[in-house]
């Protein structure tokens, strides 16, 4: 059905954006057409059982949203990746839970979608504004990067939140099961040409939670490492096809 969305949100320190997140959504249902074919699934291998018991409180109330835990230790785009298999809706979207982007901005892009009269070849992913400064240029030459070294247009790499439909999901193969996971995805887009639609939004400190891995230099130094690792990856795999 086109007039669909699956919309996957991993979520691991931000128990107290849950129920806000999820408030917005369902105000935002009230006034859309995808109420009545969308679902939220939570992803999460956060250990705290506490965690894990907000979760299920939550999917009991609302028959929208479904919730998968898995053991704690899993990589972040292993938990990403499940959530993406058991979407059931022909387009599926991801974002954070951090509302460092207004849900809003999801549905706004869905209706972008529909405008175009729901092309299966479309990829929609988000360009942030009103960052830190240092983030800015961490993302700038991280672009300048890969796209040098894997030959594609490649920017704003980890950009959320993305939509885009499930054929092109289903081509992908052996996704990453760390962060490499955008960058994957991104590259995968170019690769498959698939029509990508880039667009700004507001990009807000955290209210709750922190981040993974953009903390302190030493947790960038290692993000950097194992992106450039995986991009070695990708670009032989590609080159020995």
């Amino acid at each position: 059905m086109k007039q669909s969305l699956s919309l996957v949100i991993p979520c691991f320190n931000e128990w107290k954006n849950i129920e806000i997140l999820t408030e917005k959504i369902e105000k935002l249902l009230e006034k859309s057409e995808l109420r009545w074919n969308f679902e939220l699934i939570f992803v999460s291998d956060w250990p705290a059982k506490e965690f894990a018991n907000i979760l299920k409180e939550i999917e009991k109330k609302h028959s929208f949203i479904s919730v998968i835990l898995f053991p704690s230790n899993k990589w972040y785009g292993f938990s990403v990746v499940e959530g993406l298999k058991a979407a059931k809706w022909e387009y599926i979207g991801r974002t954070h839970a951090d509302l460092q982007t207004d849900p809003e901005d999801v549905f706004k892009a869905f209706e972008i979608i529909k405008e175009q009269r729901y092309p299966k070849n479309i990829y929609a992913k988000w360009v942030r504004k009103n960052r830190p400064f240092a983030d800015q240029i961490f993302s700038f030459w991280m672009g300048i990067f890969e796209s040098i070294y894997l030959g594609k247009n490649l920017y704003e790499i980890n950009a959320q939140p993305n939509i885009f439909h499930r054929n092109f999901f289903e081509k992908r193969k052996n996704p990453p099961d760390d962060f490499a996971l955008d960058l994957y995805a991104l590259y995968m887009a170019r690769k498959l040409k698939v029509n990508l639609i880039r667009f700004n939004v507001l990009f807000p400190k955290r209210i709750h939670g922190q981040s993974n891995w953009n903390t302190w230099f030493k947790s960038k130094w290692k993000f950097i490492k194992r992106t450039i690792k995986f991009s070695k990856k990708l670009k032989q795999s590609f080159n020995n096809k």
